[in-house]
């Protein structure tokens, strides 16, 4: 049997945050990674409801 990978969007890469933090003289650990995508993602639906409310259809810098 295969095992069935979830549809998850990730909107990040990983190694960038890895080696960004590597940089700051910091580690990441393997849970950051989805809190991290579940705060893009929260953040990314605050400013679609923003670039809606103005009856637009892209997302601009203002709407973060």
């Amino acid at each position: 049997m295969s095992k069935k990978k979830s549809k998850t969007t990730t909107f990040f890469v990983k190694s960038a945050m890895k080696e960004y933090a590597k940089k700051k003289g910091a580690m990441v650990g393997s849970d950051s990674y989805d809190a991290f995508n579940k705060a893009i993602g929260k953040m990314l639906d605050g400013a679609i409801a923003r670039t809606k409310a103005n009856k637009r259809k892209t997302l601009k810098a203002q709407d973060f």
